[in-house]
């Protein structure tokens, strides 16, 4: 009897172990939609769980990272919140489609209006990047999750070498290998096109010909024709003539 109480309060020991870590387990996290491949655009989602059960999130900012800045980061709206994007100047501009960019986005801040994340819930904000790094195998994005008692979780800590996780870890994005057509694949329509282009005219040059030659076929055809009648009346004239002739 004492071992079967014994057992009962361990297992539910345990189980009290493991509801207080699953909470404390969920962190802001960033996932891509699809793929983020090196040299890329990529769409990515911020998401954002809820860790209290007395309070509701009401703001996240994310910085965005200062050693790999990225040219093009447009967020997507979300209903019931309010959306900030902070640019700075960049040490080294950068070239993207023959232009030079001056400055980047250093960070977009997420502010509830009319909406909130709830104990219980979480909320993902949409985020349009690119052209991510080809020289990075990841991103680090660092994120504070403020909460309506004025809480304030900072998720700044990056990754150790050892690959143990932080307490507090940071956003962070893996790369995958770049694409092989992620630069070409406007070329690729562009010569298929012309291929199209190229096919159609040779049709057409195709046709054009067949035409002309039928066309002056038929000239050929009905200049001889008109030849064979003139030729043929004037042998019947010269008949009758004959005819008269000899009957006189």
């Amino acid at each position: 009897m004492k071992l079967s109480r014994i057992a009962l309060a361990g297992g539910v020991a345990a189980s009290t172990v493991l509801l207080i870590a699953g909470p404390a387990a969920a962190h802001v996290s960033v996932q891509p939609v699809g793929e983020a491949a090196k040299g890329g655009y990529a769409t990515l989602n911020f998401k954002v769980p809820n860790e209290r059960d007395q309070a509701s999130t009401v703001k996240l900012e994310v910085n965005f990272p200062a050693d790999h800045p990225l040219s093009s980061v447009t967020p997507q709206a979300v209903p019931g919140w309010d959306i900030k994007i902070d640019k700075s100047k960049l040490d080294k501009p950068l070239e993207v489609h023959g232009k030079k960019i001056t400055e980047a986005v250093s960070k977009v801040t997420w502010t509830a209006d009319d909406s909130e994340i709830a104990p219980g819930y979480f909320q993902q904000f949409p985020v349009s990047v690119g052209a991510l790094p080809e020289d990075a195998d990841q991103l680090v994005f660092k994120a504070i999750q403020t909460y309506d008692n004025k809480e304030v979780v900072r998720w700044i800590e990056e990754p150790t070498a050892g690959g143990e996780e932080p307490d507090s870890p940071a956003p962070v994005l893996k790369l995958a290998a770049a694409a092989e057509d992620h630069h070409g694949g406007a070329a690729d329509d562009a010569k298929e096109a012309d291929d199209h282009k190229a096919a159609d005219t040779a049709a057409s040059t195709e046709k054009t010909g067949t035409a002309a030659s039928s066309s002056s076929s038929d000239t050929t055809a009905r200049t001889l024709g008109i030849i064979g009648i003139v030729i043929g009346v004037a042998g019947v004239a010269f008949g009758v003539l004959a005819g008269r002739r000899r009957s006189a």
